[in-house]
């Protein structure tokens, strides 16, 4: 059967893609390359109790999740410890919202890019 098995990438759009890759680098710890891409290989890090996932979810267009109307996509990042990340993030000057949230899927948290771009970050819940 003809179907689609998984996300194979999350793509932007980038004013000026190798500093913008040198910020996902610098802050979130993205190991970008120059050309700024990336693979995750999530096999290289899933176990039986912690399996690597991605989701695709849809979101009406009027939502405010996303962040501003303009903006089309938003990376959910998955991270280890989202406290010391957001921390760290504003140590940077990064711009961090200040609000967070919990779930039984874990907690969440957002930064916006140099580009205006929202990030949301993701400490899975033990399981996920």
């Amino acid at each position: 059967m003809a179907r689609v098995t998984g996300i194979g990438g999350v793509f932007l759009r980038s004013r000026d893609p190798v500093r913008l890759a040198a910020w996902y680098r610098d802050n979130l710890g993205v190991p970008m390359s120059e050309r700024g891409t990336v693979t995750f290989h999530w096999l290289d890090t899933a176990t039986s109790d912690h399996p690597g996932t991605t989701t695709m979810a849809l979101f009406a267009q009027d939502t405010d999740y996303i962040g501003e109307p303009h903006q089309r996509t938003m990376l959910n990042l998955r991270v280890d410890d989202l406290t010391s990340l957001m921390s760290k993030l504003r140590a940077r000057g990064v711009e961090v919202l200040p609000e967070t949230e919990d779930s039984e899927f874990g907690r969440f948290g957002w930064c916006v890019d140099p580009e205006g771009n929202r990030i949301e970050l993701w400490e899975p819940a033990e399981g996920m």
